[in-house]
C-alpha cells in the first residue's frame, strides 16, 4: 500500500515485510558455507512473523528456479535470491564490524535505528558494559522482544527497547530511556534511508548531530542514483520477481524518491569524517562474484558510509 504520513505496520505489512525479507536473507546468508555472518536468530524470527511466503523462501520451497520466470518480464537479476542473500550478508557484516570496531575503540553506548528483526544486541559480542538501543515501531518491537523472550534469547549487551516512530520525538524518547548524550554513541542507519522523505532524511542526520558527543560515529548507506528512476525500476523488479510467489507487497510504493543530499556529503558538512565504500567493493573483498548476466550497476550505486563525529 501506498505510504500515508502517519502510516503504522508490523512484521508482515508495508516497511516491516521488507525488513521481514532482510533478515529471511541474513537466515539464508547465516546458513551458508564458510558464512560472513551468523545470525541464529534470523530465522526462528522470520518463523514468528508467520507468512507463508518468508517460510517457503527458508525451507528451499521458493527459490530462484520456482515457477518459469521469463528474462524479458525479470531484467533485474540483482533480485534473485542467490544475489540478495549475498548482500544482506556483505551488509550485515559491514554494520557488525562497524559496532565491534566502535566498542574496541571505547564506545558503550549503541542506537539501531529503524531497528526491525536486528539481533545484534543478542548476537555481537558486546564489552561490559555497553548499553544498546533499539528503536522502532511500538508493534515491531513488542514483537521481537516476546519472540526472543519465548526463545529463551538474553541479551549480550544491555538492552533498551524504544518505541517511536522516527517520524514522531524519537529523540526525547530515547533520552527518557537513559540516552547519555554526554557519551559517544555508535549509530546506524540501515536500510533506511530510502524509506524517509529527503527533508525528513536531512532532519534525522540533523537530529542525530545535535545528539551526539564528539568521537560518536555513523554507519548508514545510501544509492548514489539518489532514488530517481533507477531506484523506482528497481523497486518495481524486486515486486514483480516475488510477487508471483506470494510476496504482496509493492516496494516501489514504500520507498520516497526526489533530489537527496548524499549522506557522506551532508554529514560532512555536519563535523562527521567520513569513509565511503561502494557495495561492489565489499562484494570483491568477500570473493563474491556475480552470476551471468547479472548487472554490477546497482552494486557501484550501492554506498556504505562510515562517519565519525569531530
Amino acid at each position: 500500500m501506498t505510504r500515508t504520513e502517519q502510516d503504522t505496520w508490523d512484521l508482515a505489512s508495508s516497511v516491516g515485510a521488507t525488513a521481514t525479507w532482510v533478515a529471511a536473507a541474513r537466515a539464508l546468508a547465516s546458513k551458508q558455507t564458510d558464512a560472513l555472518i551468523d545470525d541464529p536468530f534470523a530465522d526462528p524470527l522470520v518463523r514468528a512473523v508467520g507468512k507463508d511466503f518468508f517460510i517457503g523462501v527458508l525451507d528451499g520451497e521458493i527459490t530462484d528456479d520456482s515457477g518459469d520466470i521469463d528474462p524479458e518480464d525479470d531484467p533485474e537479476a540483482e533480485y534473485n535470491l542467490r544475489r540478495m542473500i549475498n548482500m544482506m550478508a556483505v551488509r550485515t557484516r559491514y554494520f557488525d564490524d562497524f559496532f565491534l570496531d566502535a566498542a574496541a575503540a571505547g564506545v558503550r553506548q549503541a542506537v539501531i535505528l529503524a531497528a526491525g528483526l536486528d539481533s545484534r544486541a543478542y548476537r555481537l559480542t558486546w564489552p561490559a558494559g555497553t548499553v544498546v538501543y533499539e528503536v522502532d515501531q511500538p508493534a515491531v518491537i513488542e514483537f521481537k522482544t516476546m519472540t526472543l523472550a519465548d526463545l529463551g534469547a538474553e541479551p549480550i549487551a544491555q538492552r533498551r527497547t524504544v518505541a517511536v516512530d522516527l517520524r514522531d520525538d524519537w529523540v526525547n524518547a530515547l533520552h527518557r530511556n537513559g540516552f547519555d548524550a554526554n557519551q559517544p554513541t555508535a549509530w546506524s542507519a540501515e536500510g533506511l534511508l530510502m524509506y524517509l522523505p529527503p527533508d525528513a532524511q536531512d532532519r534525522l542526520f540533523d537530529a542525530i548531530t545535535a545528539t551526539s558527543a564528539p568521537g560518536s560515529r555513523l554507519a548508514t548507506e545510501y544509492h548514489r542514483d539518489g532514488g530517481m528512476p533507477l531506484l523506482e525500476r528497481r523497486a518495481k523488479a524486486m515486486t514483480n520477481r516475488w510477487g508471483r510467489f506470494g510476496f504482496d507487497v509493492d516496494v516501489s510504493t514504500l520507498v520516497y524518491y526526489g533530489e537527496r543530499t548524499p549522506a557522506a556529503d551532508y554529514l560532512s558538512a555536519r563535523g562527521w569524517a567520513t569513509s565511503t565504500r561502494t557495495r561492489a567493493d565489499m562484494f570483491a573483498a568477500a570473493g563474491l562474484s556475480l552470476s551471468p548476466g547479472e548487472s554490477i550497476e546497482a552494486l557501484q550505486n550501492s554506498i556504505a558510509v562510515t562517519a565519525v563525529l569531530q
